[in-house]
């Protein structure tokens, strides 16, 4: 019984972070810049705009699919599991993750994750010195970079993504982490109830396969929004240098790793806390 009080407090934790984090207080300025977005968008045509949502998820998933297959992936993957083993030698898997207590996995998670945030300051910084490859090369940057916290973050939990199903999770999970605020609550809900329908011993995924939708387009045009500062402060030189840009650069892809680091962190949280609550009904 003790354990499973335990579960029900971390559950209760996870509630209380959901209502905090997703919760989101309008002002006339978010309402009206919300509505502005949705009219441009809406310019494109339900026709064209369900071709770039196509087009954007084969990017995703192309992009996915070679991350999987760098040697980054398989020397996190060992990493892991060597880690894991200082608390449980017997570990040689990432399904055998799943037998460490959830405290564990939070300590491992937490050590991967510093240096995603690391890296995402690094990326920002030099994206703040302006120049039209770095900004160009900002977005996939970026987007590389919250892939591969997403992926450690399934890995520490003990979620393999070269599973399709897990794949599909993960992806699914990325649209909620970097879609604006006034949207995550309503996505955050449907993949929850999505993932809870789901057999665990499947390997292949059986739902919609579409992964990003319309809220993804607002959130692009904040990208476009972010590149036109940058590139207005690269203008501001201190000793030659736009350190102005640079540390506004660093500081604005820091909040956003951060936000889905949180966001992926808690969700695999709430898997297994959900799983284990599962197998003691």
């Amino acid at each position: 019984m003790r354990e499973m009080d335990q579960i029900e407090f971390r559950l209760k934790e996870l509630n209380e972070w959901e209502e905090t984090f997703f919760s989101y207080e309008s002002t006339d300025f978010k309402t009206t810049y919300s509505k502005w977005t949705e009219q441009l968008v809406d310019q494109l045509g339900e026709k064209r705009k369900q071709k770039w949502l196509s087009v954007m998820d084969a990017c995703l998933l192309h992009l996915q699919a070679w991350l999987q297959h760098t040697r980054s992936y398989d020397e996190t993957k060992r990493r892991v599991i060597s880690h894991a083993r200082t608390f449980d030698p017997t570990i040689t898997t990432i399904d055998d993750l799943q037998n460490l207590p959830l405290e564990q996995l939070d300590y491992l998670a937490e050590q991967l994750m510093a240096k995603q945030r690391l890296i995402a300051l690094g990326q920002g910084g030099l994206t703040g010195m302006g120049g039209a490859f770095l900004l160009l090369s900002d977005l996939p940057a970026l987007a590389v970079i919250q892939l591969r916290s997403l992926q450690h973050l399934a890995l520490v939990y003990g979620y393999d993504v070269r599973r399709p199903v897990e794949l599909i999770n993960m992806l699914k999970l990325f649209y909620v982490a970097t879609i604006p605020k006034s949207h995550q609550a309503r996505e955050w809900d449907k993949l929850i109830a999505e993932v809870e329908e789901q057999d665990r011993e499947h390997v292949f995924y059986s739902g919609d396969d579409a992964i990003l939708q319309d809220s993804i387009f607002e959130q692009l045009l904040k990208q476009l929004a972010k590149s036109f500062v940058l590139t207005m402060l690269r203008k501001k030189m201190i000793q030659g240098v736009p350190l102005v840009g640079m540390a506004v650069g660093a500081g604005m892809n820091y909040r956003f790793s951060q936000q889905v680091i949180d966001v992926g962190q808690h969700f695999y949280q709430k898997r297994r806390l959900m799983e284990e609550l599962e197998d003691w009904s």
